[in-house]
């Protein structure tokens, strides 16, 4: 988001105090008739979408690819072969289910399948004798293709009764022990890619942040690991809120990481900066009565009367407010001096 940064000015108070002055009317019999006199402000001249707007926020080191491993079937965990840390290669064998009841029901099945085999060719052969008929045959025929398919899913669930890495990376943790009672699709252990050097840093940010950043913003990366600053630029934006969190995310990856020590979970914090887009930004003394989105601020065109007027406000920062809109047709907004007019007020533009 593009910010504008003003300089705060202060009015001297001796001439945000000489608002009226006494003044006696030629056709008036009573003295003493206060006549409004002008009232001295300062200005700020309004430009739209230059500079860069800055967001600051804090995450965690992470890799766009870790991955919680889990087995299809529940199960007795027979053997895990990885230990928290260690370097893992794509399609390595890192855990495996005690598979005695498979291979059981994969046995069973398959001398009901030698039977149903010999059942279908006896059947067969009476159906060409003209003996056994049509339906017999059909349904010895069934009989045996509905067995084969029961041995594939045997044979699919034993394939899946084992964890392999989906990627070269790290296992980042270990989820179960050996001998533990797991259930289908408890995770077992979570890996990531991070020996490709995909290291991102992932934060959450608000709605109208999240609207603010694009992807290609360049930011930077500190953390207290190690003194280096990382440029990095954002990678992606999620198109969804983080039901844990209640935010938004962002992922800013560094440009290079280098031989710098980074481990999962490592606490960053980063800036992005952002490009220039359609907002102003003005001083908080500007501002007036500020709430739920909108406030008011005074504005002038012909440096002589003030007129206020509603805004639209965006995003608050340390020291200054983004208006989204209500300052399109103006030049001028006042900038010391609001508390004392009123709509319609004539002014005097002091030197800053």
């Amino acid at each position: 988001m593009t910010t504008i940064r003003f300089k705060r000015t202060v009015l001297i108070p001796l001439l945000a105090m000489a608002l009226f002055a006494c003044n006696t009317d030629e056709g008036n019999d009573k003295p003493g008739i206060i006549v409004a006199e002008e009232i001295p402000v300062s200005l700020i001249h309004v430009n739209m979408g230059v500079g860069d707007s800055q967001l600051e926020a804090t995450g965690m080191f992470t890799t766009d690819d870790e991955t919680l491993l889990a087995f299809k079937n529940g199960g007795i965990i027979e053997r895990i072969y990885v230990k928290e840390g260690e370097l893992v290669k794509k399609g390595q064998l890192l855990a495996i289910l005690n598979l005695t009841e498979l291979n059981a029901k994969a046995s069973q099945v398959k001398l009901a399948i030698d039977k149903a085999q010999r059942d279908f060719n006896r059947a067969q052969k009476l159906y060409k004798d003209s003996v056994a008929t049509l339906e017999q045959f059909e349904n010895a025929k069934t009989q045996l293709d509905y067995l084969k398919e029961d041995l594939n899913t045997i044979n699919f669930n034993m394939r899946y009764s084992e964890i392999r890495a989906t990627t070269n990376g790290y296992v980042l943790m270990r989820l179960a022990n050996e001998g533990q009672i797991v259930g289908p699709g408890t995770p077992i252990v979570q890996i990531n890619g991070a020996s490709k050097g995909d290291w991102m840093v992932k934060i959450g940010v608000s709605d109208q942040q999240w609207a603010a950043i694009q992807e290609g913003d360049s930011a930077r990366i500190t953390t207290d690991a190690f003194s280096d600053v990382l440029p990095a630029k954002v990678h992606r934006k999620s198109e969804g809120i983080d039901p844990k969190t209640g935010t938004f995310s962002i992922l800013v990856k560094p440009n290079t990481i280098g031989k710098l020590p980074i481990a999962s979970g490592m606490f960053a914090r980063v800036t992005i900066f952002g490009q220039a887009s359609n907002a102003w930004s003005l001083p908080y003394s500007a501002l007036l009565d500020g709430d739920a989105g909108r406030g008011f601020v005074y504005v002038t065109e012909d440096k002589l009367i003030a007129k206020k007027v509603e805004v639209k406000i965006g995003a608050i920062q340390k020291d200054h407010v983004e208006i989204l809109s209500g300052l399109e047709q103006f030049k001028y907004v006042i900038e010391a001096g609001s508390p004392y007019l009123k709509d319609g007020s004539k002014i005097k533009v002091i030197a800053k």
